[in-house]
This record gives structure tokens, sequence and C-alpha cells, in this order.
């Protein structure tokens, strides 16, 4: 589609791109040694990453639930009770199809159209193109509303759609570009595009976990990328509002939103790397994992600074680690009750 038409024969990529483009690959050849040498910790990082991404993709959305209700919908399937429950149930399943059937699933519109179904919660008009044209709105905290994008018509939509999955898979197949480059292009091209009415956002998200799984860049099982995401999500705003500019003409600048994206999957495998790749005990994974979030932490921090970067780890839990490490005299405690600050001793 556009970001491959425009890139032509000779893409030449910016320096930066290619620094992180090679950080990104030398962090992929370690993901197997990672898997081998702590087990556990892949594990608990498997369901930390699926509450993580289903709550974080869902709420850039608009979409939210009680936080003692994530985890059961998420982990437990529990029965949702309302709509936002269903959406969160929805995105549940779709991320349980691409890791148990990632090999199998191509990048054609028959796929995009199932992962909008699931996410969609399966209702309403879930798994079909827009009949309306849509426009990306921005509001102004003067109250004035700005068009800042007009997507491609729905007339067209069905046509651009199977067109970007055509040019996508001749990318692949002839090895015209990088993979990164490539699967940055696609992700941007459907944005443009905006085929839904609803729910683009999540669909594109859920792409990229799946077409990054098929160049072997697994750090989307274990670190959600849609959290990191939510996290810059004003920097996210704004590189996709810098480069669909021109879109239509081609004339487009990619390098705001490919910089976007591939600090996005290198700061993943970073964190990967610092939970996955740096662990020096035997204790269970659970525990690890909350002495890592409490090792990362600058200054004073709370129990629940803690509990929000350890979804999937009981707030019982966090408490039994922080009295061990108060015992081994690794952190204080800096007050009294729910609301006392701690601090990294050493």
């Amino acid at each position: 589609m556009m970001s491959f038409k425009k890139a032509g024969k000779d893409l030449k990529l910016p320096a930066g791109a290619i620094w992180l483009m090679t950080s990104i690959s030398e962090y992929k050849g370690k993901q197997e040694l990672y898997a081998k040498q702590s087990p556990q910790i892949l594990r608990a990082l498997v369901e930390m990453a699926l509450i993580e991404s289903t709550e974080s993709s869902n709420r850039i959305e608009g979409v939210t639930v009680e936080k003692k209700r994530l985890e059961p919908l998420v982990i437990g399937h529990s029965k949702p009770r309302d709509r936002s429950e269903e959406e969160i149930v929805g995105y549940r399943k779709a991320l349980d199809l691409i890791h148990r059937k990632h090999n199998s699933l191509d990048i054609s519109p028959e796929t995009i159209k199932e992962l909008h179904r699931l996410s969609h919660a399966e209702t309403g008009d879930a798994g079909q193109w827009k009949k309306k044209d849509n426009e990306i709105i921005k509001k102004n905290p003067d109250g004035r509303v700005e068009i800042i994008f007009k997507p491609v018509s729905a007339s067209l939509t069905p046509g651009a759609i199977k067109q970007l999955c055509l040019t996508y898979k001749h990318s692949v197949e002839q090895l015209k570009y990088p993979a990164l480059y490539a699967i940055a292009g696609l992700i941007l091209d459907f944005l443009c595009i905006h085929p839904f009415r609803d729910g683009n956002g999540r669909v594109s998200r859920l792409l990229t976990l799946l077409v990054l799984y098929h160049y072997g860049y697994e750090v989307g099982k274990y670190i959600s990328i849609e959290r990191i995401i939510e996290q810059s999500k004003e920097t996210y705003y704004e590189a996709l509002q810098k480069s669909s500019k021109y879109w239509h003409e081609a004339k487009h600048d990619i390098e705001p939103w490919l910089y976007y994206f591939l600090g996005t999957i290198n700061s993943a495998y970073r964190e990967f790397e610092q939970r996955a790749g740096n662990v020096k005990s035997f204790r269970g994974a659970k525990t690890e994992i909350v002495v890592q979030a409490i090792n990362s932490q600058v200054g004073e921090f709370s129990l629940s600074d803690i509990e929000r970067v350890c979804l999937g780890v009981s707030r019982d839990m966090i408490r039994v680690v922080f009295r061990q490490l108060q015992k081994e005299k690794k952190i204080i405690c800096l007050g009294k009750g729910q609301s006392a600050r701690w601090k990294r001793i050493g």
C-alpha cells in the first residue's frame, strides 16, 4: 500500500532506525537462552502480559472494568456481566488465538475481520467493514473539534485492505524490505485505512503481535506491548499524526512512526531482558518478579506502585516479599499504613 509504494526500490533507512533494528535483532537472539534458564519466570510473565495487554489495549479505547474483575475475566475465564467485560473477554480470546495459532494465521482480510470480531465481543458490527465514512478527530482543551485525518472511504475500504495484504505479502516473499520496516508499514497503512467503525486501534495492536510472531519476535508473549503503547500514548498519537500527513498521495514521512514503532519493540525487549535475563536466585517466579520490580524503583515507592507493575501477583504475595526484604535489610519503610512509602537500602 502507500508506505510500501513510497519506499520504492531504493529504501534508505536513517542510522537511528538501523541501530534500533540491530538492537531488537540482538535481543531476539537471546529469547531461547531466557526460555532455558528461567522457565518459571517466563510462565509468570506470560500470565502477566495477557492481563496487562487486555487491560491496556481496551483502556486506550475507553473500555475499563473494576480491577478486582480483571484477572478473573482474563485468567479465570469468569463470565462477563456487562458490555465492557464482554470486550475484555473478547480481546483475551483474540490474544489466545494469536498465541496458539499464529503460524496458521496469514495476513489477509479474513484474519483482520476475525480479530475484530473477537475483540469486539462478537456483537453489533463486529467483523464487518465500516459502512459509513469516518474521520480521525482531536478535541482541543477549548472544546473545538479538529479533523486531523480522513481515512479511506467506506466504499473503497474492502479493496484497500485487500491491496494492503497483497502488497505486504509481496514485500515479504520478495524480501524487499527489512522485516521490522515491513511490519511498521503494514500497521501504519492499516491505521490510515481505518477499516472499522470502531476498534481499529485494538486490531492494530493484535496485528502487531501476530506479525512479530511471524518473524520470530516473541517478546509480545512475555511483555505487554499494549501497556508500553498506553504509557506513551501521547507520543503514539503524535507519531501517527505526523506520518499520516499526505498518506493518500504516498508522500507521507514514515520516519516518525517507524522510530516510535521500533522504540516500542526495543523497550519491550529491554524490559524482557531485565525480567528474564538477570535471574540470580531460585526463588519462586512471582517472588522474583516482585523483587525485580522493587529493584527497578528510583527513590521512594509504595506497595501500590509495585502492584501496578506486577499484575497477576496478589497483594498478599507482594506484602510477603516486602516483609522478607525488610527483614534482610534491603528495603526500609518510611511510614505506616496502606500509603506508606518504602526505599531501597544501598
